[in-house]
């Protein structure tokens, strides 16, 4: 029930999203639906869940063994931008809904405080190893360059601004290189 959700969502949007649409793309009776979900924003829920364990953890230290600071930022950018590319249509769907949906708009900023908060405790990691510059507020720091990141990719992966993919994360991880004013190992 929950991809045949996100295919009516990604093709028609929140807003003219039917309940017997996802029904039918279930391939099921309209009535099944309420065998799994109480209502559309609940079904709705369930698809951007699905999604956010994977945009919100993607593990990259661990998966990669990765520890220099600047290929770490790069490694993350990369794998962030490339999840928001998988997912630009139903992203794009979320932001819709956050801006009608007062539970949706709490979830999208739950969602960026989770990114922020990650990136703020490397920061002050950096700091404390003297590798950032120890003056920065690492949680506006975080705030102020996840949310450079999460905009750009809304920009060319939602708005289809066009840049190529690798200049994309080449320049969005000098950016936070150079706010950051990391020190070379």
């Amino acid at each position: 029930m929950i991809t045949a959700a996100r295919e009516i969502f990604e093709r028609d949007g929140y807003l003219d999203a039917k309940i017997a649409d996802i029904s039918k793309a279930a391939g099921t009776a309209s009535g099944s639906f309420y065998t799994y979900f109480d209502s559309k924003e609940e079904v709705f829920a369930a698809v951007v869940d699905q999604v956010r364990e994977e945009m919100l953890h993607p593990h990259v230290r661990e998966r990669t063994g990765v520890t220099d600071a600047r290929d770490l930022i790069e490694a993350a950018n990369r794998e962030y931008l490339l999840s928001y590319k998988r997912n630009a249509r139903l992203m794009a769907v979320f932001e819709e809904v956050a801006l009608i949906n007062e539970d949706f708009r709490r979830l999208r900023i739950e969602r960026s405080k989770a990114f922020v908060q990650r990136n703020a405790k490397m920061i002050r990691e950096l700091q404390e190893s003297g590798q950032a510059r120890a003056e920065l507020d690492p949680m506006i720091a975080a705030q102020a360059l996840s949310v450079m990141v999460s905009r750009m990719a809304y920009m060319v992966f939602v708005q289809h601004q066009r840049i190529a993919f690798e200049k994309l994360v080449h320049t969005l991880t000098q950016l936070w290189v150079d706010g950051l004013q990391l020190k070379s190992d």
